[in-house]
């Protein structure tokens, strides 16, 4: 699963991480993108020592099975953290999703954590070269959603994106114990504070939103990305 930053990627491993035939991963290539570029991230240094920051090997690692044998493997992917030596045509052998938000929430979001935000950190160009290249390779669109979509139905929505991967559907994915997990990246008392209080995907994203000024331009500049995946959304 590809998407950006604050848009329930979280809630979606929490989900998906509730089936009992599913294990996951947490940003795998966080820690290499942080040694690669000397961002200096929340917890930059702590997550660097506690992960594998060679982007091939982890690749290697996503192409493998996981450890623990399960039949799904669901991997949580950032496109702005694939700054290397790999991409999404290094994971060939994954069923491609991919997870939008609206630019203008993306940025109010990240913008109570982080200091700046830049065109970078949203991911959306990226997000949406990754879209067509993997629209090529399959001969046709990858699915997409809208977290605004699954707050609004998450039976029906995850029940559509279950069947455009070619995988059950399980009811185990709407409901989860609260609090932190094992699978969790070290980076988790930073920015999933929300999340580990949740049971289930909770609220809605449709109500106003306002930025500052000063992210107004960014957000234009993000939404012809935006709008271009979201002509592709599963819907209702």
């Amino acid at each position: 699963m590809w998407s950006g930053p604050r848009n329930i990627s979280t809630a979606m491993m929490r989900s998906f991480g509730s089936r009992p035939d599913c294990t996951v991963s947490d940003e795998p290539f966080y820690g290499a993108y942080l040694k690669a570029t000397g961002f200096k991230h929340p917890m930059a240094d702590a997550i660097i020592a506690d992960m594998d920051c060679d982007w091939r090997s982890v690749a290697r690692a996503m192409n493998g099975n996981p450890a623990s044998g399960e039949a799904i493997w669901y991997q949580k992917h950032m496109p702005s953290e694939m700054v290397g030596a790999v991409g999404i045509q290094d994971l060939t052998a994954h069923r491609h999703a991919f997870l939008i938000r609206d630019p203008e929430r993306m940025i109010a979001s990240y913008a109570k954590k982080m200091e700046a935000v830049s065109f970078e950190d949203m991911g959306l160009e990226r997000l949406h070269l990754y879209f067509r290249m993997e629209a090529d390779r399959l001969g046709h669109a990858p699915p997409v959603v809208e977290g605004a979509d699954i707050l609004d139905a998450p039976g029906l929505m995850l029940e559509k994106l279950c069947d455009a991967l070619d995988i059950p559907w399980d009811p185990a994915m709407l409901e989860w114990e609260e609090g932190p997990r094992d699978t969790d990246g070290v980076w988790a008392p930073h920015w999933y504070g929300r999340v580990e209080q949740s049971t289930g995907f909770e609220g809605d994203d449709r109500g106003k939103v306002e930025i500052s000024d000063q992210y107004r331009a960014l957000a234009d500049r993000c939404r012809p990305h935006y709008e271009a995946l979201r002509a592709h959304r599963l819907i209702l």
